[in-house]
């Protein structure tokens, strides 16, 4: 997994898409996780590489400020809709 700050992200998007071929890059603000990169074919798959949104925040130190829930019910989620 690779994180970035959202300035290194702007100023070095192929290397930030060059890494999200191994895992997915989180970009943070203001040293807080704010995106995550993938490449669509992982996003389309649910590649297994993918950790959960909650075991990949927990390798990020600062992540122990954001409040997420202990688990995630597939009932409940559903794909990001784009117009």
């Amino acid at each position: 997994m690779t994180v970035m700050t959202s300035r290194e992200f702007n100023q070095r998007t192929h290397a930030a898409k060059l890494a999200a071929q191994y895992g997915p890059v989180i970009i943070t603000d203001r040293g807080k996780p704010s995106h995550v990169l993938l490449t669509y074919s992982d996003y389309q798959t649910g590649d297994s590489r993918i950790a959960s949104l909650a075991e990949t925040f927990a390798g990020i130190p600062e992540a122990g400020l954001i409040d997420l829930p202990l688990t995630i019910s597939s009932e409940s989620s559903q794909p990001a809709k784009f117009d």
